[in-house]
């Protein structure tokens, strides 16, 4: 069994919530024996567009390959202005063709793949992009379990804030190991 996170950090460098929040969710994925690789979006040349392949210096065709691979495909993503980060937007917009598929009448090629979404902020926003992430999962004929999003919204993590990773860890290990277990528990028996 296969996960991936698609990490959609704006931070290239130095520490970030949400990169520290799908490490600690990648670790209760491992302990169920699932493999999880996390795809940190901002590393990668991601063009603009709504199609599979963009064409050269693209690096979104290697992503949805490692996408189409996987059974459980989770979006990590702070709050922005009430909104996924635009590195996940770019994700939602470049699966566009599958839809687009499926609108011709075409089988989804993420039919029956389970999703999950991981949120971190300081403020509120996290059922609005839940309800926008859950809006997409289900027009691409994936499963959105219950208890399959895990939210930290802690002041901890506001703009401007420096928690460390250890505090990061522990605040995560501390309020939301049971969470992360039992949504790691839900997207598997979802699978089986």
């Amino acid at each position: 069994m296969k996960a991936i996170i698609l990490l959609g950090t704006l931070k290239k460098q130095g520490l970030s919530n949400t990169a520290v929040l799908s490490e600690f969710l990648a670790g209760y994925f491992r302990k169920q024996s699932i493999d999880c690789t996390i795809v940190k979006l901002v590393d990668h040349n991601i063009l603009a567009g709504t199609y599979s392949d963009m064409g050269k210096g693209d690096d979104w065709p290697g992503i949805l390959k490692q996408i189409l691979a996987a059974d459980i495909i989770v979006f990590a993503t702070p709050i922005w202005w009430n909104n996924q980060s635009s590195e996940i937007q770019r994700v939602i917009e470049r699966l566009d063709e599958i839809h687009d598929e499926i609108l011709e009448g075409k089988k989804s090629k993420l039919e029956g793949k389970v999703g999950g979404i991981v949120i971190t902020g300081d403020s509120d926003g996290a059922q609005h992009i839940i309800a926008n992430i859950s809006n997409f999962y289900n027009a691409m004929g994936m499963v959105l379990p219950p208890f399959a999003s895990l939210s930290v919204l802690w002041e901890k993590q506001a703009k401007g804030e420096k928690p460390t990773r250890e505090e990061l860890l522990e605040k995560y290990e501390k309020d939301y190991a049971s969470t992360a277990e039992t949504m790691v528990e839900q997207m598997k028996r979802y699978l089986l």
